[in-house]
């Protein structure tokens, strides 16, 4: 017997804010948190701006201090997330039937560079033995399950920008088909140092403008590439009935989830977006989504050139020309870059506040329409308009697709 699967606690460490109350009041506002660098030296650098998190304080969070100590910044973002989720779920449910499907796109970067150079410098006798636990992309999901005693599956997935996108729909499938009863789901990234931005840089897959305002233009004819930025996104999957038999309070329902490749490039998008229309229509046709709702997307919307047609393209496709210029569109991006591994969880949060308050956030600095992309992508300001159904879009290098849908309740 098919399970319903509900969305029963949100957490963020983002650009915009490191609460949920803080992240949805800027998110609403429209505010740019893209900034000249600052953590990094930016010297010989091709790219001067990102969406830094400049004031977080680990010891601020209800979370195991050696664990946070132990810990590289984007397991550190995890944590963080993942206990205000938590917190705000008030769950509780019997180890062996709780899981964490939390993944990073590029994993422990941060300690990576610098035990590297201790290395260099001081001989690899010097190297901590902490090195590898810290470096590694599945331990933000290790250390959230011994914070919480989750002793089910636990599947870090690494898709790339897609990861946190299926890490959510993998863990809405698992609870949905009854092999689990809870799974904390999303994504942390912290990858801005000086080899990654360069490395994004010298692929031209990032923006080089040196105005903050504009740098990230999703759906602009002016975008000219990403801009970098860091965070965690978190949410708490649980089975209805049992979220019901709680009394918990209930975000949304999670109601479909599209998951295709498009094995074609490791890095652009198929021109004619076969794979991701798939994945759009079969979470839309897994939602029992039709015509007749009111249907937000939360676009993918990275501001490459490539990518934003591609998505035009898909919506297109999946939904039919008529229709497709009906549904509402933003991209989260434009106010807090693109964060990666961690995007699909901060995305998948403010998607569902968008579902439960009526407001549809705004694609900022949307100034000069693309001939490409001619849909409705709320320019500029937040929309009060209360969608019945919406749907994430996640798209990753190697051709990762990912479509989850939401639902009102």
């Amino acid at each position: 017997m098919e399970k319903r699967v509900v969305i029963t606690g949100i957490g963020v460490v983002s650009p915009l804010g490191h609460d949920v109350a803080t992240f949805w009041d800027n998110l609403q506002k429209g505010v740019c948190a893209i900034r000249p660098i600052q953590n990094i030296p930016t010297e010989g650098l091709k790219v001067s701006v990102a969406a830094e998190i400049t004031d977080f304080d680990p010891a601020s969070f209800d979370v195991d201090k050696g664990t946070m100590r132990r810990a590289d910044r984007y397991s550190q973002f995890a944590l963080a997330a993942a206990s205000q989720a938590m917190a705000d779920s008030g769950l509780e449910c019997e180890p062996e039937r709780f899981g964490v499907y939390v993944g990073s796109g590029v994993g422990g970067i941060h300690t990576l560079c610098s035990e590297h150079e201790k290395m260099l410098n001081e001989g690899v006798g010097r190297v901590s033995p902490l090195f590898v636990p810290m470096m590694i992309s599945n331990i933000a999901a290790g250390n959230i399950a011994i914070q919480y005693h989750a002793e089910g599956p636990c599947l870090p997935i690494v898709t790339a920008c897609a990861t946190a996108t299926h890490s959510i729909g993998e863990a809405f499938r698992t609870i949905k088909y009854g092999y689990a009863d809870a799974i904390i789901a999303g994504g942390a990234e912290s990858a801005i140092v000086p080899i990654a931005v360069s490395g994004f840089a010298n692929s031209k897959a990032l923006s080089l403008a040196t105005d903050p305002n504009e740098a990230s233009l999703p759906f602009d004819k002016r975008r000219g590439g990403f801009v970098i930025g860091e965070g965690s996104g978190i949410v708490i999957l649980e089975e209805y009935e049992h979220a019901k038999r709680r009394g918990a309070k209930i975000y949304a329902e999670v109601c479909g989830f599209g998951n295709t490749c498009d094995a074609y490039h490791y890095t652009a998008p198929r021109s004619d977006a076969k794979s991701q229309t798939i994945a759009i229509a079969n979470a839309l046709k897994e939602a029992n989504f039709s015509d007749s709702e009111k249907l937000y997307v939360n676009a993918h919307g990275t501001g490459t050139a490539l990518n934003d047609k591609t998505e035009t393209l898909a919506l297109k496709q999946a939904l039919g020309e008529d229709l497709a210029h009906k549904i509402m569109i933003s991209s989260n991006k434009s106010m807090f870059g693109h964060c990666l591994g961690a995007a699909g969880g901060l995305e998948m949060v403010a998607t569902v506040l968008s579902l439960k308050n009526g407001v549809l956030p705004p694609t900022i600095n949307l100034n000069e329409s693309d001939p490409d992309c001619d849909l409705d992508y709320i320019p500029h300001t937040a929309r009060k308009a209360q969608a019945d159904i919406a749907i994430s879009n996640s798209f990753g290098f190697g051709g990762q697709n990912a479509c989850v849908a939401v639902r009102r309740v």
